[in-house]
This record gives structure tokens, C-alpha cells and sequence, in this order.
């Protein structure tokens, strides 16, 4: 049995990020050592001393949906509110989703509602969607009247920023939200430890012979959820669609037998490459869905090194976290970071672990 509790830890609420840094690579790294524990904070930029040439970069190339909309029960300027976010396609033309609904009890199948422009009224186009049935997770399936949902997304999407940050999304959370490297879309949250690069310090590491791949997993609404059973093991994974290309598997695996280092950009990176490892630490290039749930004694066999926020208390991210360091010292770390008022989540600082 692995306690829950064990991976708990007082944070301050104030500590909790609400925006981002004024600059991308303007928050703090805190670099924990993983054999002796030993800590220092440092600035982000100096993530440049901690990669030799050949070590390999390996990030999440997914983009954030601007999947939150709100619509009106039948049309009704005074019938019900529905807030819908968008979570996975489920048909080429993109008519289809899957998506959550609030409030659910007011989604029946057969319910349609219109969406809403950005002042609150109901979109003069007659834009909707209707809902098609209710899964067994508590997601529900729906159809728009329309195959162009980009449009959808850009004329009456939101950015879905995580439930700890308080405030409504914001015009500047359309492109700070994201990475810069961010293509594919499909995720309803970011990677978060992707958003402290900028274009230069890639540039950067590139030209020190730092060489860098991506990934692709597209982040669910699972990612918030905690961990609500005492015992660890049982706690029940979401599903999550991943893609690793012949290319960054080939980057990961060459890297490794010449001695050289990855390291992995974020904890879905991660999550990734574990589920394409074999015993031997190579990786093979796959496509499909992922419920893999790593936690101690696990040990990281495909990744080096990692950069990853801070994570929520008792989350099985902080777990993921432990099997790449004892758990003992990532929250020694965490009370340091604590101390010395780092800030926590999305749009947090960073901690580096080698």
C-alpha cells in the first residue's frame, strides 16, 4: 500500500500563481540534486549550464483548445447556462466531441443549446450544439450544427485555465498559456514546464549542440483530478491520446548510447516516453492512449533529467515526480520553495531535477 497522505504538504494560498511572469523565462528554477539532495534557486536561463552538446530536449508539442464556451439552453436568452469544454474530438469532421457539461443534470440527450458570442448574448449565426448522450465517466457526447469548430473555438472559445487560478481567462493567457512550440491541438491544459522557454534560449541550446524532439500528448481534464482514495494504488488513471514519432524515439535512443543525457520537458513527457520504454530504457515509436500511473518504487528508465512545475498536494503528478527522486527530498525541496516564496502551479516556477 502506498499512502496517499504521504505526499501531502501545507502551501500558502497566496503562493498559488495567478498570472504569469512578466517575461516567459523570467521565473525562478529551483535545481534539486537527486543523489544528495542539495538545492540552490537559480534564474531560469540557466537551465543553458545544466545541457552539454548531444544531451537531448524533449518536450510536449500539444496545443491548449480554446475549448470553454458558454451557451443558452434552446436558445433561450433566460433558459439555462450551460458552460461546455471541449476534450476530444470524435470524428474527422470535429461535429463530434467529447466534452463536460455544467450544469449536467440540465444536459439531457436531445438538449440544444446556442452558444454565446463574447458579450454573453446569443451568437446571431445560430452556432450550437446538441447533446448526443452522457458517457460513464460523466462526460457527455455532443454534436455541433457545423463541422468548422476551429471557427467555433476562436469566435466563442475560452482558454481553460486550471480550477487554482481564480480569475477569468484574459486576453494575454491566449499566447502565454501555450508554449512556443505548441502545434497540435488537443489539450484543455498546458505543459506547464514548457511555458518558461522562449524562442532564444531554444535557439540557445540548439546552437551549444542541444538537441531537441517533441512529443505529443494531449492533456485531459483527468490531470486535476486528485487522488481521492487513501491507498495510492487504487486510484483509477485517466486516458490520455499520446503520439511518439520514429524521429524523437530515435533522438532519445541514439542520445543514450552515446552517453549523453534527456531530458524531459514536463511531466506528460515523461508519461509519454515511460509508455513507449522497454525494460532496457530504448523507447519505440507509438500512437494510442495511455492510463500509465507512475508512482514509487517505480524508477524513470527513458529520461535523465526533468523539468517540471510545482505540483498540486496528494496529485499523482508529485508522485510521478518521487519515482525520478526520494519522495523525502522533492518535499524538502517543496518546503524550501516554500520558504522562500516561489510560486506553485501553471504559471509558476520551475524545479529542475538531475
Amino acid at each position: 500500500m502506498l499512502s496517499t497522505s504521504l505526499f501531502d504538504y501545507d502551501l500558502p494560498e497566496e503562493l498559488i500563481a495567478q498570472h504569469p511572469a512578466g517575461r516567459r523565462d523570467g521565473s525562478r528554477m529551483l535545481v534539486l540534486d537527486r543523489a544528495s539532495g542539495a538545492c540552490e534557486i537559480r534564474p531560469f536561463g540557466a537551465i543553458r549550464e545544466y545541457l552539454s552538446a548531444g544531451d537531448a530536449l524533449i518536450y510536449n508539442d500539444t496545443r491548449v483548445l480554446r475549448g470553454r464556451m458558454y451557451a443558452r439552453k434552446n436558445g433561450d436568452p433566460a433558459g439555462a447556462k450551460f458552460e461546455l469544454l471541449l476534450v476530444q474530438a470524435l470524428d474527422p469532421e470535429r461535429r463530434k466531441w467529447n466534452a463536460l457539461l455544467k450544469p449536467g443534470k440540465r444536459a439531457l440527450p436531445g438538449v440544444s443549446a446556442v452558444l454565446l458570442d463574447g458579450g454573453g448574448a446569443l451568437n446571431a449565426a445560430g452556432d450550437r450544439f446538441t447533446v448526443l448522450g452522457r458517457n460513464d465517466d460523466g462526460s457527455f457526447i455532443i454534436e455541433f450544427n457545423t463541422a468548422d469548430s476551429d471557427r467555433l473555438q476562436m469566435q466563442y472559445g475560452h482558454i481553460p485555465l486550471p480550477p487554482y487560478i481564480t480569475r477569468g481567462d484574459e486576453t494575454a493567457d491566449a499566447e502565454r498559456y501555450q508554449t512556443v512550440y505548441a502545434d497540435k491541438a488537443g489539450a484543455v491544459a498546458a505543459p506547464t514546464a514548457g511555458l518558461h522557454f522562449t524562442p532564444e534560449i531554444l535557439s540557445e541550446l540548439a546552437a551549444a549542440g542541444v538537441r531537441e524532439g517533441a512529443v505529443t500528448l494531449h492533456v485531459g481534464p483527468g490531470t486535476f483530478k486528485p487522488v481521492s482514495v487513501e491507498n495510492a494504488e487504487e486510484h483509477k488513471m485517466h486516458s490520455e491520446e499520446y503520439f511518439l514519432t520514429p524521429e524523437t524515439a530515435e533522438l532519445v535512443n541514439s542520445a543514450h548510447a552515446a552517453g549523453k543525457r534527456v531530458l524531459a520537458v514536463g511531466t506528460t513527457t515523461v508519461r509519454t516516453l515511460e509508455s513507449c520504454a522497454e525494460p532496457d530504457g530504448t523507447v519505440r515509436a507509438r500512437h494510442g492512449n495511455t492510463q500509465i500511473f507512475l508512482y514509487p518504487p517505480y524508477r524513470v528508465r527513458s529520461v535523465d533529467l526533468l523539468l517540471t512545475n510545482f505540483h498540486l498536494p496528494k496529485s499523482t503528478l508529485l508522485m510521478l515526480v518521487s519515482c525520478f527522486c526520494d519522495r523525502e527530498k522533492v518535499l524538502a525541496a517543496y518546503e524550501l520553495a516554500i520558504r522562500e516564496r516561489m510560486r506553485f502551479y501553471s504559471y509558476g516556477d520551475c524545479m529542475l531535477l538531475k
